[in-house]
């Protein structure tokens, strides 16, 4: 186990983890290079080249944006989204970038911002991942100063060329009290210890920081998510990119409340999954806007956690702040297990890395905050994702939009449902979490790549953009 849950939820900015976030921490990385071998002062302009999926929907999905921010020293964590645009608006004004803040670069897309479409990665590059770019500084003279391959392998994770996902944990494994590797290491050393998952968990994020921290921590991630589902439903209005979405949230959640005031709504006994969706669709129509959210695991699917979240606190009686944290501790174990033994890259492996991973997680979670077994909480992660196998990421207009928004929604909702199931059964399931995990996986790596993320295939090729 090399990743903490707050690698996994991580406050950033949309409208993608991979394709916006990714390359605005690849961007500020290299920069800082630049600093730290005292090549700054030497910089005369500065070349990014983008390779796979980055360069095919690089446009939708803002990376172009990013990694001017990211250059410019800019961190997707910290920097306010209301600022975005008038930054990038004095770079295309002025035609000069702050390098880190610090020194004043030249900057036109044609000449410094290079998409190539026609390749999948970079040349000579070591790993091969879809979301490749490269760095090239140049001096007055135009010489090469320093050079710098990224790939985004999901989440806002990056890795270098020269290392591999594992090569940079944030956590030791070494250093844990209960390191875990698969789904059954995991079951089992719960068992022996008489702990249920989200304590295991709990207990490996206390090797860090103290428990009071881990506890402020998480609360302070469902409070970020909270006020970005509370900004998709107060929020309406047409979503940036060409589509012309207009944001339904707002929309939906003004019929519910009507019918609740009509004395509909009570009575209506699925009336707390409409719910569900409208706070899933919120949070991604923020997302798509460029709004401040969580990735959870990604920002492609980050509607589905705090939806499920926010349906516990809100229809399950008893539920309590005790409740959200074994959620996402759980939650955040079954990501863990996806991440380091399959992907959670919509370039790699389809949606099923997304929105199918973020329902397993949901599902986990809330039978863990429903106060279920560790196996009913395997079972439910299990189930979700089995019945998300195989689903490709195909955006229109490169756009994370249609059919990503209800995308969410639906896997918010198989999420309520494959915990209902599984803490209905009383019998033994057939297929285990990590033979799922595996299954996704390699379900993805033979899936053609015009199916992952490209905009090459399915709905973004057979729909006419409007």
């Amino acid at each position: 186990m090399k990743t903490s849950l707050f690698d996994l939820y991580k406050v950033g900015v949309g409208p993608s983890s991979s394709h916006t976030m990714g390359p605005m921490r690849a961007a500020r990385r290299f920069a800082l290079e630049l600093e730290e071998t005292g090549l700054l002062d030497r910089v005369a302009s500065v070349r990014a080249e983008l390779y796979g999926s980055l360069a095919l929907t690089g446009v939708g999905h803002g990376t172009d944006r990013a990694v001017l921010l990211g250059l410019s020293g800019e961190e997707a964590s910290t920097i306010d989204p209301a600022t975005i645009e008038p930054k990038l608006a004095a770079i295309r004004e002025t035609g000069r970038f702050s390098l880190l803040g610090k020194r004043a670069i030249p900057f036109t897309e044609a000449e410094h911002l290079l998409f190539h479409r026609d390749q999948m990665y970079p040349p000579g590059a070591i790993t091969q991942h879809p979301n490749g770019i490269r760095f090239t500084a140049f001096d007055v003279g135009g010489s090469v100063l320093h050079t710098g391959t990224f790939f985004s392998i999901g989440g806002g994770f990056i890795v270098a060329d020269s290392e591999t996902a594992g090569n940079s944990p944030v956590m030791s494994t070494a250093s844990l009290p209960y390191p875990f590797q698969s789904a059954a290491e995991l079951l089992e050393m719960a068992a022996q210890e008489n702990l249920a998952i989200w304590q295991v968990m709990l207990r490996n994020e206390c090797a860090l920081r103290t428990e009071d921290e881990v506890r402020a921590g998480i609360l302070h991630i469902w409070q970020v998510m909270q006020g970005c589902i509370d900004r998709g439903i107060a929020t309406e209005g047409i979503l940036p990119g060409g589509l012309q979405v207009r944001r339904r949230a707002p929309r939906l959640s003004q019929r519910l409340l009507e019918r609740e005031r009509e004395g509909k709504g009570p009575g209506d006994p699925l009336a707390p999954l409409d719910w569900v969706t409208v706070y899933a669709m919120a949070v991604n129509e923020e997302n798509a806007a460029g709004g401040r959210v969580v990735t959870a695991p990604t920002n492609g699917a980050a509607g589905v956690i705090p939806a499920v979240a926010r349906y516990y606190t809100n229809f399950v009686e008893g539920a309590d702040e005790d409740g959200i944290l074994r959620y996402f501790l759980t939650s955040a174990a079954v990501g863990v297990l996806y991440k380091e033994n399959a992907s959670i890259s919509g370039a790699e492996v389809g949606c099923q890395g997304e929105v199918g991973v973020a329902c397993s997680m949901a599902a986990g979670g809330l039978a863990a905050a429903l106060g279920g077994t560790n196996g009913e909480v395997e079972h439910a992660a299990e189930i979700a994702m089995e019945h998300n196998l195989g689903m490709t990421c195909d955006p229109i207009g490169g756009l994370v939009q249609i059919p990503c928004i209800e995308r969410n929604a639906m896997g918010a909702v198989k999420a309520v449902h494959a915990c209902r199931i599984s803490m209905n059964e009383l019998e033994e399931h057939k297929v285990s979490l990590d033979q799922v995990i595996r299954t996704m996986y390699l379900t993805g790596l033979d899936m053609q790549s015009r199916y992952k993320e490209t905009s090459l295939a399915g709905l973004a090729l057979n729909i006419i953009e409007c």
